[in-house]
């Protein structure tokens, strides 16, 4: 039962970990206060060189990351140790003392090392594997002061390999998943145009604190008519499914905006149209607005929102004002239902922002009070450059966010 109990503990510790060196590190110390005094896991790196990702003595509460962690020594043919054979896909290896090290083997030289200074009586090394392959290998030590690891100890430390390379899989299979997701959403991320009149800035940020990814996005574009396209979204949902819903929205949003020309609530409309024939299941917020107006002025913002949070207004003067007009539905509930329109007057040198619920929605906080919050801290920042204002909302309400964020500042400047 023992046993039983430790390989679950060992699959939910890294399974249920934020992200994989978290998860090793409480492997790490679930090892050290059940089987082991001290442990390492080294792993294979993406170029087939091996890291030493987590080594645990026990009551240190932390890694020893600064002594042994890092890059070792490639494994070479010259290297016959045991951490290069259970590398190799041998083992599970019991050791009775330091072992053995070829003077011509700087892996072998490395282990021998790691058993010296962190002190070692017994130990067992095995390989890990997942999907056939070896990925990596772990070690798990006990002092002289202890009961010495015997042949009946590697049947278990078998078993835990096997949980702990299941975990180590997963969590580099997940990252895989969201590093496609991130660099999918930022390849689709415009270049903003260049407006001889109109600031622009933007920004996209993935979550600090979640794996998960989003459907955030922005854009903007100038349309034939000469009226500049402001554009700011969210795809329901966390995962790549998401991103590449978030892709196809932003694709044909452009699609119908440039070829209709139409009025806000009649490209959301045509969008949700296309949206509900081409992909049921998708569902999202969106502002669309166009800002129109000669080079001089005067300028106003005509939009319609999909169940999005209002564009922010701030004056120069830092009065501030939420464009709460214009909304509907979200995309993908009811096509047929008709969308309405609102027009806002834009005052010269006033910003008007769009951004993502990321920015200001937190647990167990109201959206007025989280929405009041996102007012104060924009006018302090009215006359800063939109490249600033960006920048700073991202450090001052984003910090802590557990969702994606993107942001869209634009601001009308009469010619001097």
């Amino acid at each position: 039962m023992e046993g039983l109990s430790l390989l679950a503990r060992t699959g939910a510790e890294i399974g249920n970990a934020p992200d994989l060196d978290d998860g090793l590190r409480r492997v790490g110390r679930l090892l050290t206060e059940r089987l082991a005094e001290w442990c390492a896991v080294d792993l294979f790196a993406e170029d087939a060189g091996v890291e030493r990702a987590c080594v645990v003595r026990r009551g240190s509460g932390e890694p020893c990351a600064q002594e042994f962690q890092g890059r070792l020594p490639p494994p070479t043919e010259a290297a016959r140790g045991p951490l290069a054979r259970a590398l190799s896909g041998a083992g599970p290896l019991l050791l009775t003392g330091p072992p053995q090290a070829d003077p011509t083997s700087p892996l072998d030289a490395d282990y021998r090392d790691l058993f010296e200074r962190m002190g070692a009586a017994s130990a067992v090394v095995a390989p890990l594997r997942a999907r056939r392959e070896v990925i990596g290998a772990l070690t798990v030590a006990r002092g002289r002061r202890e009961r010495p690891f015997t042949e009946a100890d590697l049947r278990l430390v078998d078993d835990v390999c096997r949980a702990l390379a299941l975990g180590v899989d997963n969590a580099r299979l997940y990252q895989e998943t969201r590093n496609i997701a991130e660099r999918l959403q930022r390849s689709l991320l415009p270049v903003l145009p260049e407006v001889a009149h109109l600031e622009l800035a933007a920004r996209y940020a993935a979550s600090s604190t979640t794996a998960q990814v989003g459907g955030d996005w922005y854009d903007s574009f100038v349309l034939p008519s000469g009226d500049t396209a402001l554009v700011i979204g969210d795809v329901t949902g966390h995962n790549l499914d998401a991103a590449i819903a978030m892709s196809q929205l932003r694709s044909m949003l452009r699609g119908i905006a440039v070829d209709r020309q139409e009025p806000p609530e009649a490209v959301l409309r045509r969008l949700d149209t296309a949206n509900h024939t081409l992909y049921r299941e998708a569902t999202a917020t969106c502002v669309y607005g166009l800002l129109k107006g000669p080079e001089e002025g005067p300028w106003k913002l005509v939009h319609s929102s999909a169940g999005h949070l209002p564009p922010l207004l701030v004056t120069d003067d830092g009065r501030t004002r939420f464009l709460e007009d214009g909304s509907g539905i979200l995309l993908g509930l009811d096509p047929d239902m008709p969308r309405p329109r609102a027009s806002d007057a834009v005052p010269a040198n006033a910003t008007v922002l769009l951004y993502t619920d990321g920015l200001i929605e937190r647990r167990d906080e109201s959206l007025d009070d989280a929405m009041g919050r996102l007012g104060r801290f924009v006018t302090e920042l009215a006359r800063e450059p939109l490249n600033v204002l960006c920048d700073e909302l991202l450090i001052g309400l984003g910090a802590d966010s557990d969702d994606d964020i993107a942001l869209l500042a634009v601001r009308p400047v009469p010619p001097s």
